[in-house]
């Protein structure tokens, strides 16, 4: 949105929304903590968050913010908005869980925080002339529910976008790879393993070969790029010429560029074990690949100075990286957004764990979900508030993307 109109706000009414803002987090501090628990306690995964879409929509509707409930054609996924005119932030939710290891990100943190930031920010944003945007993205372990939502426009007109991610430290930004995803098939041909194995073209001595070229390769790759991959069919029975195999392989690298390069070369690993073994090989890439995240310094710096009243010294991530992807990255490639990292758990405590997952229900995490959705909400009152903040992240987010 033009803001060249705009002058920023008296003082004494930034102040008073500020202090309301927080008050209202703190009225809805008991309801967010408990539906992060009930969140927590029945962890679902992509695009299966039925529970969690259920329980976050019915607080918008009882707190009195409409919602689009199965909001950009996803059963899973919502949009609450509040605010008539102005420019317009999106605070976003998370809330699907692992495999296996239920909610090891925290995303139960994420989606309560970004629901407090959001009910609190409503309740000021007409007067601060803005508006919010409640979304509620789904599948971001791996299903890219907020490059599918915004394939169909929830982020069109948007001036803005932030979230929060757990973490065992406050940081400026997680440390994020670009990330796509291939299914790999080989095509061999079947024959008796003891009577005729001459006959057969096997597709596990492909994939294996394939497997062991990539092993190779991580010795050549920058230390911040990974390649990893798990075979997820490898034949029938032991006495069986494997016929078809399948795997699934992840590309990262710090940027899209250099995914680019890395992808070329798993192809040329995998492809040298079909061949090998004489077999034919299918390499999908699967849409909805992850970019990196491109943090904005100007909405940044106003989330580090609204942090820091609450006790919260946000760090930069060089000593202490939390390395991982997200869909968040795709979103910064459209608008200028910010994904801080917010300590719930011991320093040392790695996300994707048992042992994270049982910190994402205790004391310190439910304390960041307030102090999040606090943090978030003054973020917002700033850019309504003051139009060079959202100049500012305006011209540097074109500065980046052109």
């Amino acid at each position: 949105m033009d803001t060249a109109n705009r002058q920023p706000l008296p003082g004494d009414l930034v102040a008073e929304a500020r202090k309301r803002v927080c008050d209202r987090v703190d009225e809805l501090a008991e309801r967010l903590v408990a539906t992060s628990h009930a969140i927590h306690a029945e962890p679902e995964l992509n695009f299966e968050e039925h529970l969690a879409h259920e329980l976050l929509t019915n607080v918008l509707d009882e707190e009195g913010l409409p919602v689009v409930r199965g909001a950009y054609g996803l059963d899973t996924a919502f949009e609450a908005d509040a605010g008539t005119e102005g420019p317009l932030v999106a605070v976003l939710c998370e809330y699907d869980a692992l495999p296996g290891i239920g909610h090891a990100c925290g995303h139960n943190v994420i989606a309560t925080a970004g629901l407090g930031a959001g009910l609190a920010a409503a309740t000021v944003a007409a007067e601060l002339g803005g508006r919010v945007r409640i979304l509620g993205t789904p599948a971001e372990e791996g299903g890219g529910g907020k490059v599918i939502m915004a394939s169909r426009g929830a982020f069109d007109g948007v001036d803005a976008a932030m979230m929060i991610h757990p973490a065992d430290a406050d940081l400026e930004n997680i440390t994020s790879l670009a990330i796509q995803q291939a299914r790999v098939v080989y095509e061999g041909r079947a024959a008796h393993a003891a009577a005729a194995p001459e006959k057969g073209l096997n597709a596990l001595d492909a994939m294996v070969l394939g497997y062991g070229n990539v092993a190779a390769l991580r010795q050549h790759i920058a230390p911040d790029e990974r390649l990893h991959g798990i075979f997820i069919e490898s034949g029938d029975k032991a006495n069986i010429v494997p016929r078809r195999t399948v795997a699934s392989w992840y590309a990262r690298s710090p940027s899209l560029a250099g995914l680019e390069v890395l992808k070329t070369r798993l192809v040329a690993c995998l492809e040298a074990g079909a061949t090998a073994a004489g077999c034919g090989i299918q390499i999908d890439w699967i849409d909805g690949g992850y970019n990196e995240v491109v943090d904005n310094r100007a909405l940044l710096a106003r989330y580090i100075a609204n942090a820091a009243a609450f006790g919260r010294d946000v760090e930069p991530a060089i000593a202490h990286q939390v390395v991982g992807s997200t869909d968040m990255g795709n979103v910064s490639y459209l608008v200028p957004g910010i994904h801080p990292m917010i300590k719930v758990a011991p320093f040392g405590t790695a996300i994707h764990t048992e042992d994270f997952a049982r910190y994402a229900a205790e004391a310190e995490a439910d304390q960041a979900i307030v102090d999040g959705a606090k943090v978030m909400a003054l973020t917002m009152v700033d850019c309504w508030a003051d139009p060079a903040v959202l100049d500012s992240a305006r011209a540097e987010f074109a500065a980046v993307h052109g």
